[in-house]
C-alpha cells in the first residue's frame, strides 16, 4: 500500500488578539439566542448519466491498451456486475483497436461524477542505498517499531506503547529521527528517504549491486502534509515550479539543518521492510500489480476497489507538465492524502522518468465511473 505522496496545505488560523482586547458591552447582557438545531446536510448529488461521445478525448484513447489493462486487474472487482462483464473480457482473444473501443461502449455506460478535483501522481522510485551509513548516505530507512500498535476505540488508531505499559499517540518525524525508533534496514540520502515514504515503496541498489524492494510496512498516525507550498512560501520555490523535481533539487542542495527543518513540516513518517526485489510492479490496496498508466489510488470511502472510472485531467498548473491525462483506469490503490469523490493518483511506472513526469502532475480533475450495463 502507498503513501501517500500528493501535496497538500493546510490554512493558518486567524489571530485572535483584536477580540482579546475588545472592550466590555456596556448595559444589560442581551437575551440569549433561542437554539436552533444545524442545518441538514445535502444530499449528495446524483452521477449524471451521459454517452461515450460526452467523455473528452475518448476517440483519442488508446482502446487496446485500456482493454488489456482492464483484463488483467478487473479480477479485483467487488460488483457482480463488474464480475460479470470481468468474465466476458477474458473469454475472448486480445482485441484490435475498433473491437476493443466497442467492447466497453457495449458493456459499459458513463456517469459523469459532480465537480472537479484534482489529479496528481506517483511512481515506484529506485533510490541507491548503503548498508552502512557515510556522510552523504545519513538517513536510515526504518523498519517498524516494537512500541507501536493498533488500538483505540476503532482498533485502527497508531499508538505508542510506553515501557510503563501506557498507550499514547504515536509521536512525529521529529522524535522517530532525533530517538531513533525502528532499527535500521539501509541508508540513504535524507532527501531520496523522503520521497521514498511519499510512493510508499520503491527498489534500493546497494553498494554490492544487490537490490532490494523496500516495502511499506507501517506509519505513525500523523496527519500528511505536503511541502511544496510551504517552500514556495517562503520564497524557497517559484510558484509554478513546486514538482517533486524542483523540491528534491532544493532539499539535495541544502542538504542538512535546512533541508531537514523543511521535511519536518510533514509529521506524518513510514516505516517499511526489505525483500529481494523480484522485478515485478509494486502491488496495490488491490493485491494486484499496477499497470502503468491505468491504476489510480483513490479515497475507498468514496469508491470501491476495482471501480472503472474515465479521468479528465486539464489545466496543469506546474512547469513541464503534459497538458492533459484522459484514459480509462482502474481504481487499485489509495493513499493518505487521497480524500475526496474527485480525487485520483495516477501510477506511473518505476524508475527516473516516471518520477520526473509523476512529480509535474496537478491537474484540474473531472471523473466519470464505467457503470456495468444490465
Amino acid at each position: 500500500m502507498r503513501l501517500l505522496r500528493t501535496i497538500a496545505v493546510f490554512a493558518a488560523l486567524a489571530a485572535l488578539s483584536a477580540c482579546a482586547s475588545a472592550p466590555p458591552p456596556h448595559g444589560p447582557a442581551p437575551y440569549p439566542e433561542p437554539w436552533r438545531p444545524p442545518p441538514a446536510r445535502p444530499p449528495p448529488v446524483q452521477p449524471r448519466p451521459e454517452g461515450f461521445a460526452d467523455l473528452p478525448g475518448w476517440v483519442l484513447e488508446d482502446h487496446v491498451a485500456a482493454f488489456d489493462a482492464f483484463r488483467a486487474t478487473c479480477g479485483s472487482a467487488r460488483d457482480p456486475a463488474m464480475a460479470v462483464v470481468c468474465r466476458r473480457a477474458l473469454s475472448v482473444d486480445l482485441l484490435g483497436e475498433p473491437e476493443a473501443r466497442a467492447f466497453f461502449e457495449d458493456n459499459f455506460r458513463p456517469e459523469a461524477l459532480a465537480g472537479e478535483g484534482v489529479l496528481t501522481a506517483y511512481f515506484a522510485p529506485e533510490y541507491p542505498a548503503r548498508s552502512k551509513p557515510d556522510a552523504e548516505f545519513s538517513m536510515p530507512v526504518r523498519g517498524k517499531p516494537t512500541d507501536l500498535v493498533l488500538g483505540g476505540a476503532s482498533g485502527k488508531d497508531v499508538l505508542r506503547r510506553a515501557p510503563d505499559g501506557s498507550l499514547g499517540p504515536y509521536p512525529d518525524r521529529t522524535w522517530i529521527e532525533t530517538q531513533g525508533a525502528g532499527v535500521p534496514l539501509a541508508w540513504m540520502r535524507p532527501e531520496d528517504l523522503f520521497f521514498l515514504q511519499i510512493q510508499g515503496s520503491g527498489v534500493l541498489t546497494f553498494e554490492t549491486g544487490k537490490r532490494q524492494k523496500a516495502l511499506y510496512a507501517a506509519n505513525n498516525g500523523q496527519t500528511f502534509v505536503g511541502i511544496a507550498n510551504p517552500m514556495r512560501d517562503r520564497g524557497l520555490l517559484a510558484a509554478n515550479d513546486t514538482s517533486g523535481e524542483a523540491i528534491r533539487a532544493w532539499l539535495a542542495a541544502h542538504r542538512g539543518p535546512d533541508a531537514d527543518a523543511i521535511m519536518r513540516l510533514n509529521p506524518r513518517y513510514a516505516f517499511f521492510r526489505l525483500t529481494p526485489d523480484d522485478g515485478l510492479p509494486p502491488i496495490g490496496a488491490a493485491g494486484l500489480p499496477l499497470p502503468a498508466g491505468r491504476a489510480i489510488a483513490v479515497d475507498l470511502s468514496r469508491h470501491t476497489s476495482g471501480e472503472l472510472f474515465w479521468i479528465d485531467g486539464t489545466a496543469p498548473i506546474l512547469n513541464g507538465a503534459f497538458p492533459t491525462y484522459r484514459r480509462v483506469v482502474t481504481a487499485l490503490d489509495t493513499g493518505g492524502a487521497i480524500k475526496g469523490d474527485i480525487r485520483a493518483d495516477l501510477y506511473l511506472g518505476q524508475g527516473a522518468a516516471a518520477g520526473a513526469e509523476a512529480g509535474r502532475v496537478r491537474h484540474t480533475l473531472r471523473m466519470h465511473r464505467l457503470v456495468p450495463r444490465p
